[in-house]
């Protein structure tokens, strides 16, 4: 089977790194899948977006991401989010309470997070 590298980092922590068989991002220019072989492609990340790579093991690694950058190249895939957040490490309970708040940017983010975390908004 073929595979990639990924690497999944946020500008306080790397997330996820190991070798996968796909990719899917939110970009700026709709959703990108990655396969292994892929042209190299960089673009934005949406806020309040959401990554999920498929390892090579067949395991999901979902992650709500703000902000930032999708790069592909010849080596990998790197998905380098201003912000982000591994699915399982979600409290939902706080990103529910989030969805009410004034802020436009910190509601796209709860959004984003309970729908990384398999809740609807």
């Amino acid at each position: 089977m073929a595979e990639i590298a990924v690497e999944v980092v946020a500008v306080e922590r790397r997330l996820w790194s190991g070798r996968a068989s796909f990719v899917v991002a939110q970009t700026t220019e709709g959703e990108l899948g990655i396969m292994p072989g892929h042209e190299p492609v960089l673009g934005q990340l949406v806020e309040g977006g959401i990554v999920r790579v498929t390892t090579v093991d067949g395991e999901t690694v979902t992650a709500a991401v703000h902000g930032g950058f999708l790069s592909v190249t010849g080596e990998g895939v790197s998905v380098l989010a201003e912000t982000a957040d591994l699915a399982e490490e979600i409290n939902v309970e706080e990103a529910r309470a989030a969805l009410t708040g004034e802020d436009e940017a910190e509601r796209a983010r709860a959004a984003a997070r309970l729908r990384a975390a398999g809740q609807s908004a």
